[in-house]
Parts: C-alpha cells; structure tokens; sequence
C-alpha cells in the first residue's frame, strides 16, 4: 500500500485515474481513454469515484471482479489511511447529526455527519485528503471530529434526505404552541395564547409524510408504527418481522402526521377516541402501485397508528419464493385442487396466512371459475376476486356474507377468519353444498385446528365429511446470500430442533455475519415454514368429541406430515436459515414417537 498522500489534495478524475493505475486496478489504457471522453452534464456531475465505477471496469487486480463504486471507496479509504463506513440510515439520529452543520457546509465540503457522541463526532467524507474543514468545525461544536470515508452516492442521498427532513420538522415546529396536544396528563398552560394545532395540510407535514412512506417502501418494511408518548412520537418500522426504531418526532407533529395519514385514509380526523380502519392507494419511486391498511387506537398520550404495507409483488410471487415447496407444496395443491370442502391455513397474526391464501387463490381463480371472498379488512385487492368487506354496523358479518356468497353462484369461497360457530356453520354448509371453502383459524399447529372447530361447537362427524386438511405456518427469516458464512453446528440445538428425529445426520450449517446488503443484519427477507396435516380416513377415525389430540398429531406424523420445526430444521440444512431463528418461531413438539 502506498504512502498516505498529502492533505488538501483535491480527488478528480485525472488523479484519481492515475492513483488507480499506480496500484494496479486499472490498466493505462482504460485510464487514457476515460480521461479523454466528453461526459455529460450529468457525468460531470459525479463524483469521480461514482463516474469510474459507472464504466463497469475490470480490476486488474482480482480484489474484485469489477471495480463498483463500494470497491473503489474501500480502495481510496485505504490510500487515506481511514475507515470506511455504511451509512444506515435507521441507525442515525437525523436531528442530532443535522445541528453538528448547516445544509450549506455539507454541501460545499461534500460531509456528513452520521454519529455524534459526548466526545466525538464522526463525519463522512467524499474527499479524504481534504482536511482543511476540520479546525473550523471543531471550533464550533467543541469536540473531536474524526473523519472516515463512505459511498459518495450514500453521502450525496442521504445529505439531502437529512436535511430536507430537519427543515420541515423545525419549520412544522413553529407552528405549533405547548398546548397542542391532548393526552391523559394534560399540562394546563395558564396564560398561553399560543394554543394552535399544527394544520395536517401544511407543507411541512406534508413533506414529512412523503418522506416516510418512501422512507419505509425503500427499507423494505411491512409495517409502520406511529406512536405518541408524553414529550415525543415514535416511529418505528417493522422489517423482517423485527421493529427498529427509525425516528422520534416532536408530540405536536407526530399529531399532525397521524391527522395527514387519516385524511389520506378518508378517516374521520375529528373523532379521536375510537379506533378507526381505513387503506391508502399510493406510488413507489419506481411508480409500483402499493395498499396500506390504517388502523388507529387511542392510547395514553393520543392516538397510535399502524400501517401495514402490502406488496404488490406479492400475488406474483411463486409458492417456492415462500418456501412452499416439494411434498408440502404437493399436498397443498392436492387440498386446494379438490372441487368441494375446507381447507384451513393456522396460525398467529403476522405468520404470512394472508399471503398463502391470496397466492392459492390468484393460481385457482381462472376464466372458468367464480372466486368470491368475505375478508375483514379487505387485505389486497384483487381483479380476479369477487370481494366483499365485513361491515359490523350494518350487519354484515362473516356469517352473513357467506350466507349471501352461497347465492351468488361461487365455486371458490374464500372467509377471512372463523372466529364462531355460526361462521363455522356457514363454512360446513358451503362445503356440503358443493362448494371449496379456504378460510383462516388462529392455533398453534395444524391439528390443534381440529380441537378449535370441536370448541366453537361444530360436531366432529361434520369435521371428518366437509375438512380436507389444515395447514399450520410460520415465518423465518432468511440469510443474506451475500455474507452468509459456514458455522460449526451446535448438535445439541440440532438434536433438539429436529426431536423425535434426534439421529437425524447433522447439515453443514450457515450463520449470519451482515454487509451492506442487509444493513449488517445478517438476514434479507423471510420464508415459511409449513405444517400440512391431511384429513385422510386413518385421521379422520380419530376425530371424535373427545378427540385426544397427542395421538392426532402421533398418527398424521406417521403418515408423513412434518412439524414446524421439522420444516425449519430441512431449511436450516438447505443454509436458508439458522437454527436458532427456527426456535424462535416454531413452537415445541410435544410429540414422543
């Protein structure tokens, strides 16, 4: 590696060339020809590092197989003897690291600041051998100020999201007095005039809605929370299943941002004390049309908010991308392709039920075929559908809907969730009827299934006549196949994953290590887990009554149905996941061969 060079050198295109063919990553050839083109305005714009790595050149010096933009920033960080560091944006506090500097300082020197501690004060930079910036910033913030090197593209975006964002908080700040938000403790101010909400359609919020809901689209999360405390607002996003905390607002906006989303949900603004449903139509960046379902609840310090996005995506998704493959994918076919009965899919909220049906009933309902379903809420809306919603205050309810499906000539009914006997019985007269009915019951694993419809109060010679099979699943997060690495399997865990099957031969194992992919996670997206229990006629004998539910799962694990974690541990030895993230989510067998 060669010396550092001097500061104040300012990083063009010309040097830099010439720096890269000096430690051998480019050949002088292509370095010539580079810096003889005519670039564009927008080219000429680039930072050089992000302009070289535009042209798709091969590293001569097989560090890399092309020279990206990530490779020739660790390079340049090495020459300048600095730590190259990812910018994360949920793992910066956006107002703290916008009052380290002005908009204009940044911009002109090409920094940012990503961390600030009692101490110290970490800036990114785009041209580490300029330095001169350093004493005049130290002066002003009266702490230690130590530079390291990132993407310039990452610098670039995240310089203007930052700051665009701190503008409209502070300008959305003034706007707001002490007494603007209504919680359990309010503060009586005694003589207070400046007693003024904060307007939802001001420009500010506005802007700051925007940036959210982007914000979350390009962080790929399924969830957003909003959610109000005494002095702040939290916002927090749920991203594989796991909540990271992304921002805390001041109470006055996080109000007025809860009042622009209820407007864009066509949510009644001034009615704070029930909870309200309502859905938002909107556009990625990439012009992807996406649904997110509002929900809001009164709390303590106002009302909590809670969108859930949906992916378009995921209707296009095939049954391997969610895990649901070989003899679990064909018996899931076999149930779903019979012309009469139910087919149940179980499990907790958030255990990726919704998707499973939606993807089963986007493959069956083709031009030959009436698809008719009765949600509560309407999760995603379909063309290939007919849906309805269940509307509680005029009386239509699950069991109500279904008695009108049946007159509406449907081959495929699907119910959002049996929650009682007289859905369950709408459920069996559909089945009876001719008709295949797919539908969704909260339990742990699928032949718990068979003890909830004896509960609710269905006789069980209805159960063995009208159910076909019931599916249990869970879902897993995935490891990034970027950074996975080998791990030495713990046998103790894998014996007890794998139990009754304890002799099971041990898998070569992965476990997560994170880049930048993954936002140093470790682990990008997730897949499902599957428990397919068929109620073939060995099954059924057992359904009584007093159906005994340990023999239940005894036989249909005979026959040939895995459990949950059974399916989680053949995924942990395919290196799709850990072991421990499948007991995480699987529950315990209670099952001794």
């Amino acid at each position: 590696m060669n010396a550092v060079q001097p500061v104040d050198r300012i990083v063009d295109l010309r040097n830099l060339l010439d720096d890269l063919v000096e430690d051998d990553r480019v050949g002088r050839e292509d370095a010539n020809l580079l810096s003889g083109q005519t670039r564009s305005r927008d080219q000429a714009l680039m930072h050089p590092l992000s302009y070289i790595a535009s042209q798709n050149l091969e590293d001569r010096s097989g560090q890399s197989s092309q020279l990206s933009e990530l490779a020739l920033t660790q390079w340049l960080a090495d020459r300048a003897n600095l730590e190259l560091r990812h910018i994360d944006p949920l793992k910066i506090n956006v107002p703290d690291v916008t009052e380290v500097m002005s908009y204009a300082f940044a911009k002109r020197h090409g920094i940012l600041c990503i961390s600030v501690s009692e101490h110290e004060v970490v800036v990114a930079c785009t041209q580490p051998f300029v330095s001169a910036w350093v004493p005049q910033l130290e002066h002003v913030v009266r702490r230690q100020v130590r530079r390291v090197c990132a993407l310039p593209c990452d610098i670039q975006r995240y310089t203007i999201e930052f700051y665009s964002l701190s503008k409209s908080i502070s300008g959305a700040s003034g706007l707001a007095g002490p007494s603007s938000v209504t919680n359990f403790e309010q503060l009586l101010e005694l003589g207070s005039l400046k007693d003024k909400d904060i307007e939802a359609n001001d420009q500010h919020v506005v802007n700051i809605v925007d940036w959210l809901l982007q914000y979350a689209f390009d962080q790929r999360a399924s969830d957003i929370h909003i959610e109000p405390r005494r002095e702040v607002g939290r916002v927090r996003f749920r991203i594989d299943g796991v909540l990271h905390q992304v921002y805390e607002l001041p109470a006055a906006i996080c109000t007025a941002v809860t009042s622009r989303i209820k407007i864009l949900g066509r949510m009644n603004v001034a009615e704070k004390r029930k909870p309200q449903d309502g859905r938002i139509k909107t556009k990625r960046s990439t012009g992807q049309e996406v649904e997110l379902r509002l929900s809001t609840l009164p709390t303590a310090f106002g009302e909590k908010l809670v969108m859930r996005i949906f992916d378009p995506d995921v209707l296009l998704r095939s049954f391997s991308d969610l895990g649901l493959v070989g003899d679990d994918y064909q018996r899931w076919q076999t149930m779903v392709g019979k012309p009469h009965g139910i087919v149940l899919v179980t499990g907790p909220t958030g255990s990726g039920k919704t998707t499973t049906l939606y993807s089963s009933l986007k493959q069956l309902a083709t031009s030959e075929v009436n698809v008719s379903t009765i949600e509560d809420p309407i999760e995603m809306v379909e063309e290939a559908f007919n849906q309805t919603q269940v509307q509680h205050n005029i009386g239509l309810d699950f069991a109500t809907g279904v008695r009108t499906l049946l007159r509406q000539d449907p081959d495929i009914i699907m119910i959002g969730e049996i929650r009682d006997l007289e859905t369950a019985k709408m459920a069996v007269q559909a089945a009876l009827t001719g008709h295949l009915v797919i539908s969704t019951l909260h339990t742990n694993d699928a032949a718990t299934g068979v003890t909830r419809l004896l509960d609710l109060g269905v006789p069980s010679y209805l159960i063995k006549s009208t159910v076909l099979g019931i599916m249990a699943q869970r879902l897993v997060r995935t490891l990034c196949p970027h950074c996975k690495k080998e791990s030495q399997i713990d046998l103790d865990a894998w014996n007890n994953l794998v139990r009754p099957w304890s002799a099971s031969k041990p898998p070569k194992i992965y476990e997560p290590e994170g880049c930048l992919e993954c936002r140093n996670t470790g682990y990008l997206g997730r897949q499902g887990l599957y428990e397919i229990m068929p109620l073939t006629e060995s099954v059924q004998s057992l359904i009584t009554d007093n159906c005994d539910l340990l023999e239940l799962r005894k036989l249909s694990m005979r026959e040939g149905m895995r459990t949950l974690r059974l399916s989680g541990a053949q995924k942990v030895a395919q290196g799709l996941t850990t072991i421990e993230e499948v007991m995480r989510v699987a529950p315990p067998p209670d099952v001794q061969m």
